[in-house]
């Protein structure tokens, strides 16, 4: 199995690297090819690069979305990006983005940076195991179907039937 992990310049947290530690840990015999852009508008076509040129089977696009409005609607847009190399593709984009907004804020209005790493962490990892197992054990995804998995924060596990 060959894998792209696309990454960006804006992120505040090296993502990648994450990615590529926790493919290391789980999933060594794994292939790896890496790439790093500007920003996460610019993940859709290296990620479908990725895909055709260089015959991975799926890539996870790691991007981080800042805390203002117009961050939001960029990274909507870039999420249509990335739906698109899909499409092109017939193979699985995985998108990790991680939105600054989501870490806890400080009693100044700043943001949590150790929030933010443990975010970027836990979502980053969990991802790489869903990207995996799309490819090479799909069962290992069915078996957790509606059991309210999240990537990022703690799971809040499924519904039960009465």
């Amino acid at each position: 199995m060959k894998i792209g992990v696309v990454d960006t310049t804006f992120s505040t947290v090296d993502m990648g690297a994450i990615a590529l530690d926790e493919l290391k840990k789980s999933f060594p015999k794994v292939q790896v090819i890496r790439r790093t852009v500007p920003g996460f508008k610019d993940l859709a076509v290296e990620c479908q690069r990725l895909l055709k040129n260089e015959k991975c089977d799926i890539a996870l696009a790691l991007g981080m979305v800042g805390s203002a409005l117009i961050d939001t609607q960029c990274a909507h847009e870039a999420s249509l990006g990335i739906q698109m190399a899909k499409m092109n593709t017939s193979k699985h984009i995985v998108e990790v983005f991680v939105h600054m907004n989501e870490a806890k804020k400080k009693e100044d209005g700043s943001i949590d940076e150790a929030d933010l790493l443990a975010l970027c962490e836990d979502r980053t990892r969990k991802h790489v195991h869903n990207a995996v197992w799309l490819v090479t054990d799909p069962e290992q995804l069915v078996k957790r179907a509606g059991t309210g998995r999240r990537q990022g924060r703690a799971d809040v596990g499924g519904v039960k039937k009465k």
